[in-house]
């Protein structure tokens, strides 16, 4: 596997050359919404047990289609990564604020597609975001996962991620809010 970086007239591409299949990754274009609004249920994996699952799904369209209408803006980018003409992963990376006051990238979304699993597509598309991130000077990439989602977190943490916040959730036994207590 040989991976490069092109920049020319200030267009990012990557790309992957695999034992079956070259990937590329490229700035995502309006075109090629159907393609990654397919990819969001993957998302859905490695939620806490106890979340509604419809919240869940909402929550995810969300995040999808809010990433999509502020592709273009200056402090973010959506990146896709295609085999032939075949969107087959998306990256969202953008500028965030730490709670210190420093400015880090953080990866919003990362999904690629089931058959292309363990196939180096999701590597590809991060080192794309810690380009994009590394070109603006910032000094970390930050993103968040589900911690029941084992194989992320086992992908980041190969890559070099370190667990930096930690979430913990106790239920209290009330009913959810909107519904009625008889």
């Amino acid at each position: 596997m040989v991976a490069s970086v092109f920049i020319r007239g200030g267009s990012l591409r990557h790309h992957w050359l695999m034992s079956d299949a070259a990937v590329s990754v490229r700035r995502y274009e309006p075109h090629d919404r159907e393609a990654v609004v397919l990819l969001a249920p993957r998302l859905e994996f490695g939620v806490a047990h106890w979340r509604d699952a419809e919240a869940v799904r909402r929550a995810v369209a969300g995040w999808i289609d809010e990433s999509l209408a502020n592709a273009d803006a200056e402090d973010r980018e959506v990146l896709v990564a295609q085999v032939g003409e075949e969107v087959v992963g998306v990256v969202t990376v953008a500028q965030r604020r730490h709670f210190t006051g420093e400015v880090d990238a953080y990866v919003g979304e990362l999904v690629v597609r089931a058959e292309h699993e363990r196939r180096g597509v999701g590597s590809l598309l991060m080192h794309a975001a810690e380009a994009w991130a590394r070109g603006r000077g910032l000094r970390h990439l930050t993103l968040e996962t589900g911690a029941a989602n084992a194989p992320a977190r086992a992908f980041y943490a190969r890559r070099g991620y370190q667990e930096e916040d930690v979430r913990l959730t106790k239920a209290l036994g009330c009913p959810p809010q909107g519904s009625q207590v008889e």
